[in-house]
């Protein structure tokens, strides 16, 4: 069965690279990211507009490619989960957590019994399309599920701690953009009280041996980011990297033009 590529990255020490996929129905995206030697995707389907389909579309190009699919569901459903992880995605991101005892239900959402209440609905892009036992493909499953959540609020900050040293969540994604917002400073990336509370989470992921995480703006963030720790980041997303490239050609093209 598949290993989890992004996953044995982390284990190893290493730091995983990923980019969004927020706008473009398209599954040449991950063949492109993979293509570019990106490590993971990070399907958006909290502020993304994919329908079911599509991510299915997303995921199992991903899988073929040969980089990890992680898909962000919109709200904390377990039907929502489920269905993810039944098309084959490698990982799952819970947004805007600020409640032990919700993550700890979310969690076992993605685990198979004993460790968690997953159902057993067994499809070929789960399983890999190999011939094994049921035992085989629960334990394999909770192996190689990589399980996220986001710590966007000041709240969900000052609870780092009991957070992350949740059982099953392996690793601990910021929200750049709500954290600030939430901490009096809307949009502003490299204010010391956003860079302070960021550093808090890293810190205690550090203490329960959790991975740290973040989605960036821009690869300057980024490396600092990395710098200080971060090992599963994330860059950008598909209607940036477009639009940047769209806004420079036409931008020359029209200077051309005169």
């Amino acid at each position: 069965m598949k290993i989890n590529q992004t996953r044995k990255i982390l284990e190893s020490g290493g730091v995983a690279l990923g980019c969004g996929a927020s706008q473009l129905r398209s599954a040449e995206t991950p063949r492109m990211y993979a293509a570019a030697g990106l490590d993971w995707i990070f399907i958006d389907t909290e502020h993304g507009p994919f329908t079911s389909e599509t991510v299915q579309d997303l995921v199992r190009t991903s899988l073929l490619a040969g980089i990890t699919p992680v898909v962000r569901v919109p709200d904390l459903q377990y039907d929502l989960v489920a269905r993810a992880l039944d098309m084959g995605a490698e990982g799952i991101i819970f947004p805007r957590i600020e409640s032990r005892e919700v993550l700890e239900k979310a969690v076992s959402w993605t685990k198979f019994p004993p460790r968690g209440v997953r159902g057993f609905g067994l499809s070929g892009p789960m399983a890999g399309y190999v011939n094994a036992s049921f035992d085989e493909i629960t334990a394999h499953a909770n192996r190689q599920t990589l399980v996220v959540f986001q710590i966007e609020t000041v709240k969900a900050v000052e609870m780092a701690d009991e957070l992350v040293s949740v059982d099953g969540a392996d690793a601990v994604m910021i929200g750049p953009a709500d954290l600030s917002t939430s901490l009096g400073v809307a949009g502003q990336f490299d204010h010391p009280k956003l860079a302070e509370a960021i550093s808090k989470v890293i810190a205690a992921c550090q203490r329960h041996g959790k991975w740290p995480s973040i989605q960036c703006r821009t690869p300057a963030i980024a490396k600092t980011w990395m710098e200080r720790g971060m090992k599963l980041i994330g860059c950008g997303n598909d209607q940036v990297l477009l639009w940047n490239a769209v806004s420079a050609m036409s931008k020359e093209l029209i200077s051309a033009r005169g």
